[in-house]
């Protein structure tokens, strides 16, 4: 993906007509152990009969036709990767833990929530209407505290996942709300994918069921965000990575762009 201004705004425009079901053009593609965080004896298995699905099989063709050398091809890296490694450098740069932690004692609750959405909005992973609702959510006082003590929480809270992913969505709730709703799963999502994408995915609901469905996983959703649809989209990207490990996906970055691919109508 380009970094000038102008390159940038097509694909948001392009994610947007796709998650909205609206018609867009498509790119013309040139060739080109236990989870972190989870309760003891908590797993996000993958299937388990010895094989891939045909719907597996076919997802897996689609995403090679389109990028022949898989996760190492330049146009992928270009096009899906980079960027998003990229807002995960910036994040380790300015809100890795100790810094966030020192932030937080010095209580600088503004500073903490505009950087995180400062790096956020270098992306286009959530729409701009999200954007916008989050960036009102947080410019009084207290939705910048709540904002910024609970993603520390979840990120770096004690406690096992679903019970700190629960809490991260009920201070999502919470936060002040003008007109759009911020209680959406991109924006539950995307801070823990940008922050530690070893761990976290980020979810789509409409590309994540398109893609599910055309993958042969079951995907669990419910609109409200919540653990247990959240359990399934981690469960779908395991099921994933087992499926093309010889790919070698190195996190939740190549799992999230290998579904987007097959769920977007943008391919």
């Amino acid at each position: 993906m380009s970094t000038d201004t102008t390159s940038r705004r097509a694909p948001d425009a392009r994610r947007d007509a796709a998650e909205s079901g609206t018609a867009f053009p498509r790119r013309n593609h040139a060739p080109t152990g236990p989870q972190p965080g989870l309760r003891a004896g908590y797993r996000l298995r993958a299937k388990d009969d010895g094989g891939s699905s045909p719907g597996a099989e076919r997802c897996r063709r689609k995403f090679l036709r389109i990028f022949p050398r898989g996760f190492r091809d330049r146009t992928y890296v270009a096009w899906e990767r980079e960027y998003k490694w990229k807002a995960h450098q910036a994040w380790q740069a300015s809100l890795n833990q100790r810094a966030y932690r020192a932030l937080m004692r010095e209580r600088k609750f503004a500073e903490i929530a505009n950087e995180a959405i400062r790096i956020e909005s270098r992306t286009n992973l959530i729409f701009s209407f999200e954007k916008m609702a989050l960036r009102d959510a947080v410019k009084p006082a207290a939705g910048a505290r709540a904002f910024a003590e609970g993603l520390y929480e979840f990120l770096h809270g004690p406690g096992d996942l679903p019970e700190r992913f629960e809490a991260w969505c009920a201070v999502v709730a919470g936060l002040p709300r003008r007109q759009t709703r911020v209680l959406t799963w991109p924006i539950v999502t995307v801070f823990g994918f940008i922050a530690q994408p070893a761990t976290h995915m980020f979810v789509k609901p409409m590309v994540t069921r398109v893609a599910a469905a055309r993958y042969g996983f079951d995907f669990r959703y419910a609109s409200r965000p919540s653990f247990s649809t959240y359990a399934s989209a981690l469960r779908f990207a395991s099921t994933v990575r087992a499926d093309v490990r010889d790919l070698k996906p190195r996190d939740m970055i190549d799992l999230q762009s290998f579904i987007w691919v097959q769920g977007s109508s943008e391919y």
